[in-house]
């Protein structure tokens, strides 16, 4: 792909799943990851960029995605998306919530290919100790953050906006590395800025 062009998420199709960074696919070509507390509305996020309505599963049961899953865009194995696993309300124990929190560590830190982190928060409950954990990965390794502000339908357009705002203040001393944006699944606001940003991101490939 040429810097600049856009690429057809509708036609991301699933690859593989991997419990961890060993099982994931050859380590070449460009990723974009998405990461998220459990119920910030990741799975509808991603299934609302590639408008698809079960690309990546979504459940009642905040945090069943345990496992790395792995997307490719127009079967080129080269450009995939990735659903991280989340967790917060997720009732398990917390020895799996430590291997899950290994694996992300690693895939973060180790993983070549992955050009820039999309991360998931509830408008309503931004910044959580999650979120925290994954900047901190990111300031760490210099990865670009772009955050998705989700269901901002669920407030006031002046309320949503104050959100924003705030969150963007609370994050200005990484405004090199981290962006901002509200996002809406049920209304498909915010796609195009989103797809944008990815966009940017996967027209870098690793040379």
């Amino acid at each position: 792909m040429q810097d600049g062009r856009q690429l057809n998420y509708q036609t991301a199709r699933f690859l593989t799943s991997a419990p961890g960074l060993a099982q994931c696919p050859p380590d070449q070509g460009a990723e974009v990851a998405f990461a998220g507390r459990s119920n910030a509305g990741k799975s509808s996020a991603i299934n609302t960029l590639t408008q698809q309505k079960a690309l990546a599963r979504t459940s009642k049961t905040p945090g069943r995605t345990q496992l790395i899953n792995f997307f490719t865009l127009a079967n080129d194995e080269t450009y995939r998306l990735v659903d991280l696993p989340g967790y917060g309300f997720a009732k398990v124990p917390d020895q799996v919530k430590l291997e899950w929190q290994r694996h992300l560590s690693e895939y973060l830190y180790e993983r070549a290919t992955l050009r820039g982190l999309m991360l998931v928060m509830d408008v309503r409950h931004p910044l959580s100790e999650f979120d925290q954990m994954m900047l901190g990965w990111a300031d760490e390794k210099a990865m670009p953050v772009h955050i998705l502000l989700t269901k901002a339908d669920k407030l006031k357009p002046g309320a949503a906006k104050s959100a924003l705002l705030a969150v963007r203040r609370q994050l200005a001393d990484w405004e090199d590395l981290v962006s901002v944006q509200l996002f809406s699944a049920l209304k498909r606001q915010g796609v195009d800025e989103a797809r944008a940003r990815m966009d940017a991101w996967l027209s870098h490939q690793a040379q």
